[in-house]
């Protein structure tokens, strides 16, 4: 019974406002942390936004993994953004959509939670303020932003470039995926380096670990999803102990890559980890 005069009042306060003003841009761009908040996805607060879109039709991506075209052509999507109204006793959260240039292209109705809870009243405000972007039914037509060319001098070679990759993406609370595919059928996943001299049975370490704040450290979700490690915090920059069952194993930051090294039947192993904070 709430929901129906939420979506009469959603449909009231913004019919003048065009399905079109959505529909013409392909991606929707979601930091990995907003301005609202100290820390990066507190509360959930990236990976419930990202869900939402996604579950909408949109082609959610954060913004430290952008797809190539979207990466040429900022214009081709929006930036999501929290607005925190909240009062002493009631979360109250808006979101907005910003183009390229930072025009403001939609702000939601403000959602509310009277929750204790931080994160249950976050999701609360924000699921009921993004209301306003479900009723709009999004489906994405090309426009002319799709023309833009990183490079127009050079014709010939804009011709010759491979058709751009599809994004593929889960996004809940539980689960995050990202991946690029061709539009045609192919089991071609985007690279990851992998280092050289780690020979380590059965360990993926093209796989993405997701850093999913605890007590005191980390932990580390693939896409399964399924927790591979919990690291701690130490006195020294990102350097971590392993609470695993390598009990003497160290996950430290070299060279701006990460690594997992442990000792194994009186052997040193050292693996590359693709960690994404």
């Amino acid at each position: 019974m709430k929901k129906l005069p939420l979506v009469l009042l959603v449909l009231t306060m913004f019919v003048g406002f065009s399905q079109d003003n959505l529909n013409e841009y392909k991606y929707i761009i979601v930091p990995k942390k907003f301005d609202a908040f100290k820390r990066i996805n507190q509360y959930k607060s990236s990976t419930l936004v990202k869900f939402l879109f996604s579950q909408e039709g949109f082609n959610a991506v954060y913004d430290d993994a952008l797809p190539e075209d979207l990466g040429n052509n900022r214009c081709l999507g929006l930036t999501v953004g929290i607005n925190d109204e909240s009062s002493l006793f009631t979360t109250k959260m808006s979101i907005s959509l910003k183009d390229c240039s930072s025009n403001h292209i939609l702000t939601t109705i403000t959602g509310s939670s009277k929750e204790k809870d931080y994160e249950d009243a976050y999701k609360e405000a924000l699921t009921e303020a993004f209301e306003t972007i479900r009723v709009l039914d999004y489906k994405y037509v090309p426009s002319n932003k799709e023309k833009v060319v990183a490079n127009p001098d050079n014709n010939q070679e804009a011709k010759n470039r491979v058709k751009e990759k599809v994004v593929e993406q889960v996004a809940t609370p539980e689960r995050q995926v990202y991946k690029n595919n061709e539009p045609v059928a192919s089991t071609i996943e985007k690279a990851v380096p992998v280092s050289e001299t780690t020979v380590v049975e059965e360990k993926k370490n093209e796989n993405i670990l997701y850093a999913q704040e605890i007590n005191d450290g980390y932990q580390l979700v693939d896409s399964t999803p399924k927790i591979r490690l919990k690291i701690l915090r130490t006195s020294v920059k990102d350097v971590y102990t392993v609470k695993h069952e390598q009990d003497n194993g160290l996950v430290y930051k070299k060279d701006g890559k990460w690594y997992l090294e442990y000792y194994s039947n009186d052997k040193l192993n050292i693996e590359e980890l693709n960690i994404k904070f």
